[in-house]
């Protein structure tokens, strides 16, 4: 039981929590620290600490994940206290302010509004103007405010449940929201070892890197975003189909649906996978399979949305995403890099170049999923390592990228083999994508002396799980890989 590689991130996850009150997704009215005698951490040089001490928290967190992978490749230990530290890491966070985003008051808000009469497809959180729900409006990102909501009809039921308990309480709001999201952890949880049977992955190794990440702990439970509950669907889903449980399977990825449009990506690749189980032509089991998940689908969506109380609205109201605008998403860097050209010479509308690229990204996704789908019709577990892919695919070429989008593809992904230098990368990006946005949840894309020193560190943390003390700090210490490397147990668990 690598204990002191545990206890480190614990005590980042402490160090994360703590400097979060005063750098994190803060409530604009304070009922923890106030106007007391702590409030100055939330202004000027206060807040600074708080930032710094959250940053240094994030590192350690960072360095225990590293550690942990170091030991799991090693096979110093197996899958058991993997999930003891992932729980440790997680445990602080869950009553911890929002970190790197403020996602989490949208969708509160989002969950309020049909509780008043409003349709969260049609109007955003600023019609909520009854003074005892200023609270729930004015924590909202203002880019949000007067946005409907993008997401399902499964999401927005169990949203309004949370708002509905919690009422104008933005702390208990918050909390509620985070215990909810963990269904898709749980879910995720039980699905993991089955998706490695049958993708020919290692457990520890797969538990690592889409269960004690940084993209897990910090984003999507730290965040906290409802990515969490859509992939635990996902992941539960895709397992069920593999096990020959195909209605069940397709039931829990329309749910997925529910929550984000993006799961239905999975849904023709499983088609293939049910297929695949069926014993008459191919044409037959394909034609079988795909109607009956069809209605699964229409039975499951359709009971869904009646039980929130919505209707399809949610599809117009999936283009406010794509108002948002980085260079994470392929096609927007590459629209912004040619219009940085062209303007040394012509003044040019940088809006045209962008949404001229992002056409030529759909159409570019549309052929990769074609291609990828098509390859998939002998079905079985190819068809579900070319589905991860296309859901990476469409993160990075949809008109806009946010950095927990990547985890769409990347917890079926993980349950796949990996070399050590794979997985050095995805350390990298993983630290990286946390890093792109600042702990109050704004954009740090285009910050870049901030960008170039993220980039630094995460290389630096991606190299480190290939070599021990990678600065040479400990070089003239005989015990230095006891010191910075792993810890002592050699005995797999």
């Amino acid at each position: 039981m690598p204990v002191r590689t545990i206890a480190l991130g614990t005590l980042g996850s402490v160090l994360l929590l703590l400097s979060a009150f005063g750098a994190g997704g803060v409530l604009v009215t304070d009922p923890v620290l106030g106007d007391g005698p702590l409030s100055w951490l939330r202004y000027g040089h206060g807040k600074m600490l708080a930032t710094g001490v959250l940053y240094l928290g994030f590192a350690l967190v960072v360095w225990a994940w590293v550690r942990l992978g170091r030991h799991v490749l090693a096979g110093r230990v197996g899958t058991k206290p993997v999930l003891i530290a992932a729980a440790a890491w997680m445990a602080p966070l869950l009553i911890s302010p929002p970190l790197f985003t403020r996602d989490v008051f949208s969708y509160l808000a989002q969950g309020t509004l049909p509780l008043f009469g409003q349709d969260p497809y049609v109007v955003g959180p600023i019609v909520l103007d009854q003074p005892h729900l200023r609270d729930v409006v004015q924590n909202v990102h203002p880019f949000w405010q007067t946005t409907p909501a993008p997401y399902g009809p499964m999401f927005i039921l169990l949203a309004k449940g949370v708002a509905w308990v919690a009422g104008s309480n933005m702390i208990g709001g918050v909390v509620l929201m985070r215990a909810m999201l963990l269904i898709g952890l749980g879910l995720l949880l039980w699905a993991l070892p089955g998706l490695v049977r049958h993708l020919g992955g290692n457990l520890p190794t797969a538990t690592w890197l889409a269960v004690a990440g940084p993209m897990t702990v910090v984003h999507l439970v730290g965040g906290p975003h409802n990515d969490l509950l859509m992939v635990g669907f996902l992941a539960a889903g895709t397992l069920c189909v593999l096990e020959r449980k195909h209605v069940l399977g397709v039931l829990l990825v329309t749910l997925g649906v529910g929550v984000k449009a993006t799961a239905a990506i999975a849904l023709p690749f499983l088609v293939w996978v049910w297929a695949g189980h069926l014993k008459s032509t191919p044409v037959k089991n394909f034609v079988r399979a795909g109607a009956c998940a069809v209605g699964v689908f229409v039975a499951t969506f359709a009971l869904v949305t009646f039980a929130a109380g919505v209707n399809l609205g949610w599809l117009q109201a999936l283009q406010a995403p794509t108002m948002i605008v980085n260079w994470l998403s392929v096609p927007t860097a590459v629209g912004e890099a040619v219009h940085t050209v062209v303007d040394l010479f012509v003044n040019a509308n940088k809006s045209w170049f962008v949404n001229t690229t992002r056409v030529l990204g759909a159409l570019a996704f549309v052929a990769i999923f074609a291609r990828q789908w098509w390859r998939s019709r002998d079905g079985g577990s190819e068809a579900v390592r070319r589905m991860a892919f296309v859901l990476f695919a469409v993160a990075v070429l949809s008109p806009a990228t946010l950095p927990w989008y990547l985890t769409w593809g990347f917890v079926i992904a993980a349950a796949l083999p990996w070399q050590r230098t794979q997985l050095a990368i995805l350390v990298s990006g993983a630290v990286f994508l946390v890093l792109t946005y600042s702990p109050g949840g704004e954009d740090m894309l285009y910050n870049w002396p901030f960008i170039a020193c993220a980039v630094a560190v995460s290389i630096l943390a991606g190299y480190s799980l290939l070599r021990v003390d990678p600065l040479g700090l400990f070089a003239d210490r005989p015990d230095s890989e006891h010191l910075v490397g792993v810890d002592t147990p050699t005995a797999k668990v």
